[in-house]
């Protein structure tokens, strides 16, 4: 298949309909991303995908794509072979005869037009012979001698006229079906009113379509993919939640997601996996991975005091950027020079989470010595390694993470091709939040992304990408027990969760269950709200992503079931469910 020629067809049938990426998307559950990567002659997409397009197009498939394949007589003959012979099963399990040629018409009707001339007739001619088999059946049991006459001559005359446009079709690629009644029409461009009645009786026959799959969950328990979607959409309606995305992941790889809201819920704009949001503390996640390819290369070590990597001290530099690499307050301070790399990661460093101008840049404990959440810290490590690279955060991460992973729609900065399709946040009454758009790149908090780009990165650590095995055992060791249980939000001390041995790796949350191991990532910021656990000795995990506060009240629910996860110290974080 030529991809470019493709590509350059599709962009124009859609434009000639005026259809956005995003509109062509609902008609066809194909999903923005595969589009624009079509449309980019990125992927080589399958069949059935170019034939939801051309469906949402109402065009044939043949002028997305010429059939131009050097054995298509070959190929031709054998489908036409198949649509005429398959009804002699129907002899030996009732109703074969129609449903088996109903189902082949109706996936290769818009290949060619032949299969949907020959797919007409064939299915007209065995409803025919049903409706006959039928009376001659009733005739057998209440007419004498002629009933019985009838009764018997029906199949072996309907077998004979099989029989003969099997020959027929594979001499000349025609047929003849005699005394048919025409149920079904030819017609080029299809009817809606065939295509809703074959969608029904697909519906009826095909019992393992995608919705009734199972997924296995932590505990070994299953659940129906439509379950998930009804319990995702009353818990998103129930909490008032304007936007939400939701990927199960199993096998190491995404096995559902589903998506639901708005992007913009005052003009009703939907939400799509393709759309800006802002990933918060999800920065983290993906900032661990950069470090640890930064000391693959040995660029530094994690527990070599980071002041030691400078020519001066950190203080004595001249801030570059508004704020955040102002060290001036550190001048008096005599405990930052003992932070590594590892105290960053690991939120030991003794550093607030947010300075401010009432509260300054200060060690308030010994660093590595006590857990205490810090965005600041992150920060710090992020200007060492800018000072020590000759290179910005952003280009780190471009280099190492965004780029291999084709992560295009990432920044750690606000980019102006994001405008024409972000989020917008909500707070917990529904009030609209600015969108903040002059971030500084900041290690532990300004991530810009997509939902699907962030279902790839999650992919690329469950299957050890980017860095070594050896680097993400580091990352998801328990680095440094949690106890008490808590972050001393409102001062309130949270349930100690002994059993989970709640600890922090590298940039991630860590606790065991009896299921295995899993590891964190949550986010929060200005109406945006997300969280995510992965398994990876047993391949699976749960990317909640949100443009609402109130999406916190869910997560619980939200957890338990998708992935049966109920080890989750939600007192800890402050989630309650929603009432």
């Amino acid at each position: 298949m030529n991809n470019q020629s493709l590509a350059q067809r599709l962009k124009y049938h859609r434009k000639s309909k005026g259809f956005s990426q995003e509109e062509l998307s609902l008609k066809t559950n194909v999903t923005v991303r595969t589009i624009q990567r079509i449309e980019k002659a990125e992927v080589n997409p399958h069949l059935n995908t170019i034939k939801l397009l051309a469906v949402a197009l109402d065009i044939e498939v043949n002028e997305l794509i010429p059939l131009n394949n050097p054995k298509e007589e070959t190929i031709k003959k054998k489908w036409l072979l198949l649509l005429h012979a398959t009804p002699l099963l129907g002899i030996f399990i009732p109703l074969c005869n129609v449903l088996l040629p109903l189902f082949i018409w109706i996936h290769k009707r818009e290949d060619n037009p032949i299969y949907d001339k020959h797919g007409i007739k064939v299915i007209n001619f065995q409803i025919t012979a049903l409706i006959l088999a039928t009376i001659s059946f009733v005739g057998l049991l209440t007419i004498e001698k002629w009933g019985f006459i009838l009764f018997i001559a029906t199949v072996p005359i309907c077998v004979a006229i099989v029989i003969f446009n099997i020959i027929y079709v594979l001499k000349k690629e025609k047929c003849y079906y005699p005394l048919s009644i025409p149920f079904l029409r030819f017609k080029p461009k299809g009817s809606i009113k065939i295509i809703a009645f074959l969608i029904g009786i697909l519906a009826l026959t095909n019992c393992t379509t995608k919705t009734h799959i199972e997924i296995e969950r932590i505990d070994g328990s299953t659940v129906f993919i439509d379950s998930i979607t009804q319990k995702i959409n009353q818990l998103a309606k129930d909490a008032h939640v304007e936007g939400l995305m939701v990927a199960i992941f199993d096998n190491k790889q995404v096995e559902h997601q589903h998506i639901v809201g708005y992007k913009d819920f005052s003009k009703k704009l939907v939400l799509t996996d393709s759309t800006n949001i802002y990933g918060a503390s999800l920065s983290k996640a993906v900032f661990s991975v950069i470090v640890m390819k930064l000391v693959e290369d040995d660029v530094i070590d994690l527990d070599t005091p980071l002041e030691s990597y400078l020519p001066k001290k950190i203080y004595e530099y001249k801030p570059l950027k508004r704020w955040h690499d102002d060290y001036s307050d550190l001048k008096t301070d005599s405990l930052y020079h003992k932070i590594t790399a590892r105290m960053c990661l690991n939120h030991t460093t003794g550093f607030q989470n947010w300075r401010s101008k009432d509260n300054k840049l200060h060690v308030h404990s010994i660093p590595g010595e006590k857990y205490d959440y810090s965005g600041e810290g992150f920060v710090y490590l992020q200007v060492v390694l800018e000072k020590i690279t000759g290179k910005g955060l952003e280009q780190l991460a471009q280099e190492t993470i965004f780029n291999p992973l084709d992560m295009k729609s990432s920044a750690y900065e606000w980019k102006p091709r994001f405008e024409r399709d972000f989020a917008n946040s909500y707070a917990e009454n529904g009030g609209v939040y600015n969108k903040d758009k002059d971030n500084e790149p900041r290690a532990g908090s300004t991530l810009e992304t997509t939902f699907g780009d962030y279902i790839a990165f999650l992919t690329a650590v469950l299957n050890k990408k980017i860095i070594s095995a050896k680097s993400y055992e580091e990352i998801f060791s328990p680095q440094f027990k949690i106890l008490p249980l808590s972050q001393l939000v409102e001062n309130v001390p949270a349930i100690e969760y002994k059993n989970v041995k709640l600890s922090y790796g590298l940039g991630w949350g860590y606790l065991e269950t009896p299921y295995g191991n899993g590891f964190f990532k949550e986010g929060r910021g200005s109406g945006f709200h997300h969280y995510s656990i992965i398994f990876p000795e047993a391949g699976k995990g749960v990317l909640v992503m949100s443009n609402s506060e109130n999406t916190g009240l869910i997560f619980k629910d939200l957890l338990q079931y998708t992935i049966a996860n109920k080890n989750m110290p939600w007192e800890w974080f402050k989630e309650i469910p929603y009432k």
